[in-house]
């Protein structure tokens, strides 16, 4: 079955994957290519971040067909989960810590939206400057 995996700011289609209750198993490619974590002999590593598999685990994280567990690390790393089974879609948010970090830091998030002639500006943009921001909804 193939699913929908939204990750940080990730979207792919992934035709390996398989849920199984709570878990979502997919091959290492698609680990790699829809999250950019990728299975190495110290863990799973995203460039210079290793997460060590815990020992005794290992069932839990990989099967001897190959596929990985995304579920059980974002379990690990304490990154919420929410899955849509009736559109096979699966999204994984930013770990608590990674949330409280980026409150304690108070920069705001960076976003980038048009003008009204239509020229982009991200926030990144004024990092430094005083920015006033004005927003309206029409409900």
């Amino acid at each position: 079955m193939a699913a929908t995996i939204l990750y940080k700011e990730r979207q792919a289609r992934v035709p390996s994957a398989e849920g199984d209750g709570d878990d979502l198993w997919i091959s290492l490619a698609d680990l790699r290519g829809a999250t950019g974590w990728d299975l190495k002999p110290q863990g799973v590593c995203q460039g210079d971040v290793c997460v060590p598999i815990p020992a005794g685990r290992e069932r839990d994280f990989r099967r001897d067909d190959g596929r990985f567990n995304l579920a059980a690390l974002a379990r690990l790393l304490g990154q919420p989960v929410v899955r849509d089974p009736d559109h096979s879609a699966w999204g994984f948010g930013e770990s608590a810590e990674a949330r409280r970090e980026a409150l304690r830091s108070l920069r705001a998030p960076d976003f980038t939206l048009p003008d009204l002639e239509g020229r982009r500006h991200s926030l990144s943009d004024y990092r430094g400057r005083k920015v006033f921001l004005v927003t309206w909804a029409s409900w």
